[in-house]
């Protein structure tokens, strides 16, 4: 079945490492919710466990050791009633197991493992003793635990300083498709559209398997938008609270700071989100920080030379973009609205700044047609307030190689070639002047066009050092 899984080769060769190994595997998966990580481990494996068992949202210990018992009952063909603790549900699960052939596999899948953690369960304690003082002897045994809810995937097993520290034998973290990833699955779904459309579906859903496979290969990218986001119970329509509700306890608390990250495009400082959300400054707002970027909603980096290495948050995920730009506040009112607002200044800005997004998400394939694939480099992100002699200047994406050269990165979403103007030329002479002055640089300046279809040349044209185009992000990423 390893086949029918497209993009994730390395995440299989690993799987079959450990499937492979002569010890016990604890295996933990995560990624954001809808990426396909039930997917993948139930595609590798096919379906072939010795027990599997999905833990259920926001339901109380006893539907989950209900689910646990329907489960043990399923496998092994026992009438078991439900356990009244988690401690009597794994000793149960081990005495099951110790029957089976020491010379086959036993492989166990927990899904949705966060889940069944509910709060004064105990389950966690449970699984660790099942674990420690019968699991990791067995050979034979591989055991995966997967959830979307990656914070606490990361905080209780990844970072567990407890029972299960330093247990784990492989971690996969499942990251969205990138460009090409995201075509070869459209294709495989018939779906046959240009590399234009493909960019714009990616910077509404992102690379999300969940959501592209929603995809209607009858329609066009307008009309399919539209079915899934602006239709009424659409297949999206009701998405982002099912989507935030699911993977945050407090999630009003997580919103209200993407909210405020949608708002701003080159993203905030933690001082900042704390004004800006109404939230205080305190380790809650950390940890609030923190899960999200885990959970690769949001993304921190440095500003370019900032001196007090300042982090800025910047809201990454392309779906929650999209839901705060046009789904927030238009449920219902436009079933068509995609399809009518193709010439709307709206979407015009909205694609700008996603097709900025979209770049940073591809940096690699960027340095390949850069050809500088091999070189060390720092991205960052750079501005400077206007002050009684200069201008204000910002600069989105820059490459700070090791080599002792910057790319300095335009990114521009047209429909045709892009043109440089005179006004635009003398923009760009003032940013990177400013640049230069302000940041004290003495590195080599490339300035880098990154567009569509590339620039027409004419009389401005020559101060562009370098030329990327959409068609380069769509490269396989050269590991």
């Amino acid at each position: 079945m390893v086949k029918d899984i497209i993009g994730r080769e390395k995440e299989c060769e690993k799987l079959q490492k450990s499937l492979d190994a002569n010890t016990a595997q604890l295996i933990i998966v995560y990624g954001r919710r809808r990426v396909g990580k039930t997917f993948l481990i139930n595609q590798f494996f096919n379906d072939n466990f010795s027990f599997k068992v999905t833990g259920i949202f926001n339901e109380p210990k006893e539907m989950q050791l209900q689910t646990f018992t329907i489960s043990l009952n399923n496998y092994f063909n026992e009438s078991f009633r439900p356990s009244k603790n988690w401690l009597d549900a794994f000793n149960l699960l081990r005495q099951k197991l110790s029957t089976l052939p020491k010379n086959k596999k036993m492989i166990l899948f927990f899904d949705e493992f966060p889940w069944l953690d509910t709060q004064k369960s105990d389950f966690l304690p449970a699984f660790e003793w099942f674990w420690n003082d019968w699991g990791c002897a067995q050979n034979n045994l591989v055991c995966i635990v997967c959830g979307s809810a990656t914070s606490w995937m990361v905080d209780h097993i990844d970072h567990n300083k407890g029972g299960l520290f330093n247990r784990q034998n492989l971690r996969l973290y499942l990251e969205p498709f990138n460009l090409y990833l995201t075509k070869q699955f459209l294709i495989k779904k018939n779906i046959h559209w240009s590399d234009y459309d493909i960019a714009q579906c990616y910077m509404i859903m992102g690379g999300i398997p969940f959501y592209l496979d929603l995809l209607n290969k009858d329609y066009s990218l307008n009309k399919n938008i539209d079915e899934l986001f602006f239709k009424k119970h659409g297949a999206l329509w009701d998405e982002f609270n099912h989507l935030y509700n699911t993977l945050f306890s407090n999630s009003e608390q997580y919103i209200n700071v993407v909210e405020a990250l949608s708002a701003k495009k080159i993203g905030l400082t933690r001082q900042e989100l704390s004004e800006n959300a109404k939230l205080p400054r305190n380790g809650f707002l950390t940890k609030v920080l923190e899960n999200l970027v885990y959970s690769g909603f949001v993304r921190s980096y440095p500003f370019y030379g900032n001196k007090k290495k300042q982090t800025v948050f910047q809201l990454c995920d392309y779906y929650t973009l999209f839901y705060f730009k046009f789904i927030k506040d238009n449920p219902g009112k436009d079933e068509n609205y995609w399809s009518n607002s193709y010439e709307s200044p709206s979407r015009k800005a909205w694609s700008g700044f996603s097709f900025e997004q979209l770049c940073r998400d591809h940096i690699a394939q960027i340095k390949q047609r850069l050809y500088i694939a091999g070189v060390l480099s720092f991205e960052s992100s750079w501005f400077v307030q206007a002050d009684e002699n200069h201008d204000g200047a910002q600069i989105d994406l820059i490459i700070d190689r090791k080599d002792r050269v910057i790319n300095i990165c335009e990114m521009k979403f047209s429909d045709d070639e892009f043109i440089i103007d005179k006004n635009y030329e003398q923009n760009l002479r003032r940013k990177i002047s400013r640049f230069v002055e302000a940041t004290g640089t003495k590195k080599s300046i490339q300035l880098t066009m990154v567009t569509t279809y590339g620039i027409k040349k004419n009389l401005y044209s020559n101060r562009i050092t370098n030329e990327v185009i959409l068609e380069d992000l769509f490269k396989e990423k050269d590991y």
